[in-house]
């Protein structure tokens, strides 16, 4: 036998090779994998969180890099939830807090019309009837790389788990995914 039995029990084989790490909470995740995700990213940054306003806080000189982005062909994507829509307002009574998904919302959009009209830069919210998709699921894709956070019950996105996935191959999670998420921006309004 080439691999002995406890080689082949940790090597990752299959579709479980695409998750590359996973954290209990999206904020235990560091920042510095975000900004390197970001960083690395050439071609596509496609940030379809339903509100996207800790990339705000949480990544510095984001603005300055997504321009940066933009200006050297890196297509950038922000697929948001609508701000006064049905499915807002009710995640705003179950998540309860003082900073509503509705303000978070317009302060990334705030900011993103901050960056200003700039080729490669797209917003679009969530089509009504997919509000109720989005919200649960959060995709953010840095070319073939992912980090993703299905949202659990009652807590906000940081409260929530997060899977770090590397594409591998068709058909895997991280094609599961970001599929999802593309559909959604297929129907999503344009902004």
């Amino acid at each position: 036998m080439l691999w002995p039995k406890v080689v082949t029990e940790r090597v990752k084989t299959g579709n479980d090779r695409e998750l590359a790490h996973s954290y209990p909470y999206r904020s235990a995740c560091p920042s510095t994998v975000w900004a390197e995700l970001i960083e690395s990213a050439s071609k596509e940054l496609f940030l379809a969180g339903y509100t996207n306003y800790f990339f705000w806080t949480q990544v510095p000189h984001f603005a300055d890099t997504i321009r940066r982005k933009a200006e050297s062909g890196c297509r950038v994507r922000f697929l948001l939830g609508d701000p006064d829509g049905e499915v807002t307002r009710q995640r705003e009574e179950i998540e309860d807090v003082a900073l509503s998904v509705s303000t978070r919302i317009r302060i990334t959009l705030e900011h993103v019309d901050r960056i200003g009209p700039l080729e490669g830069v797209a917003t679009r919210l969530s089509a009504p009837l997919d509000a109720i998709n989005h919200v649960g699921l959060s995709v953010f894709r840095f070319d073939g790389e992912a980090l993703v956070t299905p949202h659990l019950a009652r807590l906000v996105g940081h409260d929530s788990p997060l899977l770090h996935l590397r594409r591998h191959g068709k058909g895997g999670m991280f094609d599961r995914f970001t599929e999802h998420a593309e559909e959604l921006w297929g129907r999503a309004v344009q902004r």
